[in-house]
């Protein structure tokens, strides 16, 4: 008698998701299950959950990794696929995640990204905590804990990493440059309050000031921002500043 195939679970955790939200649910039809954790919804993002689970958990959440905990143990799957709402799944990456937990061995894999500032494909320069160029959505329910911060919260694992998959997420970042600087303000003043939760504001000014120059030069020159002209810059401004703008905000703001 042969063991049957594991179930996947796609969670997807929305905040005012309404013009996002249904395109991104569209391409999760493949799992056994779609859960959609609502966090202070006040637009239409429940109706358009609605329309394809009804495995729907709605409250309140201050820090990204409770909620994002909350989500993992809502789901029921041997796995779960993280998505965000800007995130778009291929039909063929749909296909080898499926070909994937069917076989692995191992209890997560990463996935590679494919980043959008509106309709450009912007591959090269992403990171210092500013874009993901993979990241580790695929894995066992009980492999993934995530720390309790408001952004870029740890990660405990149990279990093994298996390779990378072959093919990308499509993730549509920023509609565009203000986008992106808003971005940077909101992680900014979150990583502030993390940080003064915790007594800290992230080493000196003059500490950040180096700093800047490294993460600066991994995104434009190690990672090869570059290659993508205005916008690569524009990450690599962005990476070098969130370090220095979070730090500021810690030392010289209340809340």
């Amino acid at each position: 008698m042969t063991n049957p195939p594991p179930r996947l679970s796609a969670l997807v955790v929305a905040h005012n998701e309404e013009k996002r939200l249904q395109a991104c649910l569209e391409r999760l039809t493949f799992a056994d299950e779609i859960v959609v954790l609502l966090d202070k919804c006040t637009d239409g993002s429940k109706a358009i959950a609605a329309r394809f689970t009804d495995r729907l958990l709605e409250g309140r959440w201050d820090m990204e990794g409770e909620r994002r905990n909350t989500g993992i143990a809502f789901c029921t799957g041997d796995w779960v696929l993280e998505v965000d709402a800007d995130e778009h799944v291929t039909p063929e990456l749909a296909v080898e995640i499926r070909a994937t937990i069917n076989a692995t061995a191992f209890d997560w894999h990463e996935i590679p990204v494919d980043n959008y500032i509106g309709e450009r494909l912007v591959r090269h320069g992403w990171g210092g905590s500013f874009g993901k160029a993979a990241y580790p959505g695929l894995f066992r329910k009980n492999a993934k804990t995530w720390g309790n911060d408001r952004v870029h919260p740890s990660l405990i694992w149990r279990g093994r990493k298996g390779p990378m998959l072959k093919h990308r997420i499509n993730h549509y970042v920023d509609r565009n440059i203000s986008d992106m600087i808003r971005r940077l303000d909101s992680y900014s003043t979150a990583k502030a309050r993390d940080l003064r939760d915790r007594g800290e504001t992230w080493g000196s000014t003059a500490s950040n000031v180096r700093r800047m120059v490294s993460r600066f030069w991994k995104c434009y020159v190690s990672r090869k921002g570059y290659r993508e002209g205005g916008y690569g810059f524009i990450i690599a401004v962005c990476a070098a500043l969130y370090p220095m703008l979070s730090h500021l905000k810690a030392r010289l703001e209340k809340e």
